[in-house]
C-alpha cells in the first residue's frame, strides 16, 4: 500500500470513529430526557418513548440507508445523516416551546427524525471500519476503538442531563435540558464541515452502467443463517445495551422507589454514565486484544459475566448499599447507592464487545452482501427501542428490579449466538 494510500485510510478511520461518537451522543439524550417527562406525570414506560422513537426509525430506515450507502457512498450518506440530525434536534427542542398539551408529541417527533439521522450514521461507520481494518479480527479491531470514542459520548451525555436537572421536580422542563440540544446540532455542524472536506473511500458505490448491478441475485445476506441469527442477537443486543443505563436512570431518580434525595437525578445520570464510560474502557481492552482473541471467545465469556451481575442485580435486595463515583450539584462524590445498581453499572464491561461482536461474527463470509447487510442490521437496531419499552412496562407493574428480567433473557440468547448460533453453515454461497 503507498504512503499516499496509508494516510487517506488514517483520515477516513479518524473520521468514521468521530462518527461512531456523534451515534452515541445524539441516542443517549433520549433516556435521561425521559426523567423530564416522567415528571410531569407519565408513566416509566411513557417517558421511555423518546428512546423508543429513536429507535423505531431504524425499521423504516435500515434497508433504505444500506440502499444509499450502495448508490450515493459512505460520504453522502454521512452527510445527509448530518442534515436530518440537526432538524431532529431543533424538533425536540420545539418540543419544549409549544403548548405544553402538543409538546410531548413534537418531541417524540424530533426523536423519530434524529433515528432516521443516527441509523444512516450507524449504515455508514460499521462497514467502513471493518473494511478498513481489512475484516476479521483486525475489522473488530477497529469497530472496538470506534466503539470507544462512542462510549465516551454515551458517558457524558447522561452526566450533563442529571446536572443540568439537579433533582426532579413537578417544574422540571425540557428547557432545562435545552442547551445540550443546541450544542449537539452544533456538532453536527461541525461534522458536516469535516466529512465534506475528508476523502473517504467508496468500494460498494454502484456505477450507473453497471449491468451487472441490474442483475438480480438468486441470494442475499439472508441466505446466510448465521446472518440472520446475528440480526436477532443485534436486535437484543441494542435493547440490552440501552434498557440496563436507560431503566437504572429512572430507577435511581424516582422520587419514590429512587434515591430520595436531593440530587438524585445528578446522581443516577452520573451512574448511567458510568456504565458508557466502563463500556469505553471495555471497548479499549477489546481493541487491544482482537488482534489475537476472537470476536466469538470475547462474545462468549462477556455474555455469560453479564448474566451473572443481571442476576445479582435483581436479587439482591436494596437494603445492601455501597459506595460509588458519582457528580451531584457539579461536583464529583461518593455516593450511597443499592449494590444492585453498582453491578448493572458494571455490565457495561460487558456489553462494550457485544456490538463489535456480533456483527463482526455475523457479516464473516458474506462477501459482497456485506454492504446490504449493514442496512439489515440497522433495521433491526430497533430492538433499541422495543426492549427498554417491554422493560419499563415491566417495571410498571412488577418494580424495577423485576424489570431486568428482560435484559437477563436477551442476554442468553447472545450467549447462545456467540456459542452455537454464529456459525457459518452456507458456504456454498458465491460471495464475489
Amino acid at each position: 500500500m503507498s504512503q499516499e494510500n496509508k494516510k487517506s485510510n488514517v483520515i477516513a478511520i479518524v473520521a468514521m470513529c468521530f462518527l461512531f461518537a456523534m451515534i452515541s451522543f445524539v441516542t443517549n439524550l433520549a433516556a435521561p430526557i425521559g426523567n423530564v417527562w416522567k415528571a410531569q406525570g407519565l408513566s416509566n414506560m411513557e417517558a421511555m418513548l423518546g428512546n423508543f422513537m429513536n429507535f423505531f426509525a431504524y425499521l423504516f430506515m435500515g434497508i433504505p440507508a444500506g440502499k444509499m450507502l450502495e448508490s450515493i457512498g459512505y460520504k453522502k450518506t454521512a452527510l445527509t445523516a448530518m442534515v436530518v440530525g440537526i432538524v431532529g434536534l431543533f424538533v425536540q427542542y420545539m418540543g419544549g416551546q409549544v403548548d405544553p398539551s402538543m409538546g410531548f408529541a413534537v418531541y417524540l417527533l424530533g426523536a423519530f427524525i434524529c433515528g432516521f439521522c443516527v441509523c444512516m450514521l450507524n449504515t455508514v461507520v460499521n462497514p467502513m471500519l471493518n473494511l478498513l481494518g481489512g475484516g476479521g479480527n483486525k475489522g473488530n479491531q477497529l469497530i472496538q476503538i470506534g466503539g470507544s470514542l462512542n462510549s465516551l459520548a454515551g458517558t457524558l451525555t447522561p452526566l450533563f442531563v442529571g446536572m443540568l436537572i439537579g433533582t426532579i421536580t413537578a417544574d422540571t422542563k425540557l428547557g432545562d435540558v435545552s442547551s445540550l440540544l443546541f450544542v449537539a446540532m452544533g456538532v453536527f455542524a461541525v461534522a458536516f464541515v469535516i466529512i465534506f472536506f475528508t476523502a473517504i473511500p467508496e468500494p460498494h458505490l454502484k456505477k450507473g452502467g453497471d449491468k451487472e448491478a441490474k442483475v438480480k441475485d438468486a441470494h442475499s445476506a439472508w441466505s446466510f443463517r448465521h446472518f440472520v441469527m446475528g440480526a436477532v442477537a443485534i436486535a437484543l443486543y441494542v435493547g440490552v445495551e440501552t434498557g440496563i443505563p436507560g431503566t437504572l436512570n429512572l430507577w435511581l431518580a424516582d422520587p419514590e422507589v429512587g434515591l430520595g434525595r436531593e440530587g438524585a437525578a445528578a446522581i443516577a445520570g452520573g451512574l448511567a454514565g458510568f456504565y458508557w464510560l466502563l463500556m469505553m474502557f471495555g471497548r479499549m481492552a477489546s481493541s487491544a486484544i482482537s488482534g489475537s482473541v476472537s470476536s466469538k471467545t470475547q462474545l462468549t465469556v462477556c455474555a455469560s459475566v453479564a448474566i451473572v451481575f443481571i442476576l445479582l442485580a435483581i436479587f439482591l435486595p436494596d437494603t445492601i448499599t455501597v459506595s460509588a463515583p458519582a457528580f451531584a450539584n457539579f461536583e464529583f462524590s461518593m455516593e450511597v447507592v443499592p449494590a444492585s445498581a453498582l453491578f448493572l453499572v458494571l455490565c457495561g464491561c460487558c456489553t462494550s464487545v457485544m456490538w463489535g461482536g456480533i456483527f463482526n461474527l455475523a457479516v464473516e463470509g458474506l462477501g459482497k452482501y456485506t454492504a446490504s447487510a449493514s442496512g439489515i442490521f440497522m433495521m433491526m437496531v430497533f430492538g433499541g427501542g422495543i426492549l427498554p419499552l417491554v422493560q419499563n412496562f415491566v417495571a410498571d407493574q412488577a418494580g424495577f428490579a423485576i424489570s431486568y428480567i428482560v435484559p437477563l433473557l436477551a442476554v442468553g440468547y447472545i450467549l447462545f449466538y456467540a456459542v452455537i448460533g454464529c456459525k457459518n453453515v452456507n458456504k456454498d454461497i458465491p460471495v464475489e
